[in-house]
């Protein structure tokens, strides 16, 4: 059976896709195809490279984010997303799509003329970095002569490559939107998450009848997106909230 998984962004977030992971594998379900954007490419990409869910959490926890030898030089950007090539490269050491063990589809906005791409074959480092380059913090990554930012801000949980080849598509997202008072919008950069959020699970949750389990724990709702410092729980929320819906009745079969 080819099993699809799709893997949504979330910054911080994204991390609770490896708890996902984890859960299932112990549930003897392996998905066969993956597809993700930003976080959710990156987790996505070492998984399908054959990279263990431990090793995966590993490099979350020590992936230096905020380097600040990796600030943008004339570049729009606050961080140079190239810059992050090399940490990547140590575990993807073959930067092709063809060097994964399961195919791998990875979303990415082209910021010049705003229409969306799927990489799935070729270079496979810079178009996650592309993915997950959050707009305004992260540079834009150009990839033949193009310029890339976050997948996220056209299609944030990217199920359209997984329906036809697929026989069973399990959906991991982690932007469950709740109601808030104006109270909890303090600064100028919390409305702007606010509007990224709002947009975001409009268009993914329509898309969630295409997924035969959908795992989206409402906890991660108090978690921001750039929440480093909460790995562990935000790992331990995914990995709970897939121990939950799949022992609900006839979730997954």
């Amino acid at each position: 059976m080819k099993i699809g998984l799709v893997l949504s962004g979330g910054g911080a977030r994204g991390v609770a896709h490896i708890g996902v992971i984890k859960a299932l594998e112990e549930h003897n379900i392996f998905p066969t195809h993956i597809s993700g954007t930003s976080a959710g490419a990156i987790v996505g990409a070492l998984y399908a490279h054959g990279t263990d869910w431990s090793e995966i959490l590993r490099f979350f926890k020590t992936a230096p984010l905020f380097d600040a030898t990796r600030y943008a030089r004339k570049k729009p950007g606050i961080l140079d997303t190239e810059k992050y090539y090399a940490d990547f490269q140590e575990y993807l050491h073959h930067d092709d799509f063809s060097s994964l063990k399961k195919p791998l589809f990875i979303t990415a906005t082209n910021v010049l003329d705003g229409t969306l791409k799927i990489f799935n074959k070729g270079e496979l480092i810079r178009p996650v970095l592309a993915s997950a380059s959050f707009p305004g913090v992260f540079s834009p990554v150009n990839i033949n002569g193009s310029y890339f930012i976050d997948g996220g801000t056209l299609n944030n949980f990217p199920v359209e490559p997984l329906k036809e080849s697929c026989d069973r598509i399990i959906g991991s997202y982690v932007n469950p939107l709740k109601k808030i008072n104006i109270q909890d919008l303090k600064h100028s950069y919390n409305v702007i998450e606010r509007a990224y959020k709002i947009k975001s699970a409009h268009d993914s949750i329509t898309k969630f009848p295409d997924c035969d389990m959908v795992i989206s724990p409402e906890q991660l709702s108090d978690y921001a997106t750039f929440d480093m410092g909460s790995i562990d729980e935000i790992f331990e929320i995914g990995y709970k909230g897939t121990i939950q819906a799949l022992e609900e009745p006839n979730t997954f079969e």
